[in-house]
């Protein structure tokens, strides 16, 4: 087992502190934001690391105009932010005084919509980059069945690396069951966590498909409104990714209403009850779950490109849109050794030119 797996995102977050005073690195728990932050250190001088999660951490920064009126040529780390959102209104005329690139960085388990505090406070004074759990790019190498281990197992580097299947299973049970249990309650939702999960199983089943607000509703005996809350909640805590329809001006009825994924394999698999390769390769889910894996690692490749599906009612249909500026791409996804592009792939083409 390797100790640390280098990530893409490392050069960039240094980079980009060369440009603004705060930079925010975002991810969902447990996907690797603190190993980089720590490997950071090696790079960054005079570099201190807090984990708000320790009340020994928080006490230092109680009164955090005197931390940082006594630690005046540090660069601060602090960890789990969504924990103390209080910090933001004092963080702001801290970088203030010293108007001076490259004097945060802050990890949060929560996209920015969810650490409101920060997009209002810190406006113009922060960068926000995400993190993923391990892109297949970051470990192409580490072992020869790479593919098939990252495929099953997923991106989260406690769950790839482990040091057998089992035990990388055992790992993602216990990180939804945290997820359920105490993730949510500290963020302040007060959501069951057993509804949650049901909702969270059935998205599994319904991984790559057309997102159903009012059937979802009516198994779970809750309104399509609450239904849209919840998959709000997964998206912002980075657990689904939404991908919306791409609805040009055309004169053609098109399924409007978005599709959700899993973002990561290994949970999708997790929920799914699949616990090999072979389970994998027998499951109703297993050209869903290729899909995803796909259109997970080239959005978060691409994070600046925006991405879409496009489908028709008559049966045109790409899987993955990305555009940028006046480019656009168009991604057709097979889990096949031979695979071969259908006749509604030909005909969406021709529909968008």
């Amino acid at each position: 087992m390797q100790d640390y797996v280098p990530r893409n995102l490392e050069n960039i977050v240094i980079e980009y502190m060369k440009h603004f005073p705060i930079v925010a690195i975002l991810g969902s728990r447990q996907c690797g934001k603190s190993t980089l932050a720590i490997h950071l250190r090696d790079e960054i001088e005079n570099m201190i690391y807090l984990d708000l999660q320790r009340n020994s951490d928080v006490q230092k920064i109680h009164d955090p105009e005197l931390f940082f009126q006594m630690n005046p040529d540090r660069v601060v780390c602090l960890d789990e932010i969504q924990r103390v959102p209080e910090l933001f209104l004092d963080l702001r005329s801290i970088v203030d005084q010293k108007r001076q690139n490259g004097q945060l960085i802050i990890l949060g388990s929560a996209s920015r919509d969810l650490i409101m505090q920060s997009s209002e406070s810190l406006a113009g004074r922060i960068a926000y980059l995400e993190l993923s759990p391990f892109l297949l790019s970051e470990v192409n190498g580490l072992t020869d069945d790479n593919l098939q281990r990252f495929w099953l197992r997923g991106g989260y580097p406690d769950s790839f690396l482990a040091v057998d299947d089992f035990f990388s299973l055992e790992w993602r049970r216990n990180f939804v069951r945290t997820y359920l249990e105490r993730d949510i309650p500290q963020l302040g939702f007060n959501i069951s966590a057993s509804r949650m999960e049901r909702l969270w199983r059935m998205l599994a089943h319904n991984h790559s498909q057309i997102l159903n607000s009012s059937k979802l509703g009516q198994s779970l005996d809750v309104s399509h409104h609450t239904i849209r809350r919840y998959v709000d909640l997964l998206e912002q805590t980075y657990m689904v990714r939404v991908l919306n329809s791409y609805t040009p001006n055309l004169k053609k009825r098109l399924i409007k209403s978005p599709k959700v994924y899993l973002r990561d394999s290994g949970v999708l698999h997790s929920l799914l009850g699949i616990e090999s390769i072979n389970d994998l390769l027998g499951h109703p889910n297993f050209g869903a779950s290729w899909e995803g894996m796909v259109i997970e690692n080239i959005l978060s490749e691409l994070s600046h490109w925006k991405g879409s599906f496009y489908r028709t009612a008559a049966g045109a249909e790409v899987d993955l849109l990305i555009e940028k500026g006046n480019r656009r791409i168009a991604v057709e996804i097979k889990a096949s050794k031979a695979p071969s592009p259908t006749k509604g792939f030909w005909q969406a083409l021709d529909d968008l030119a």
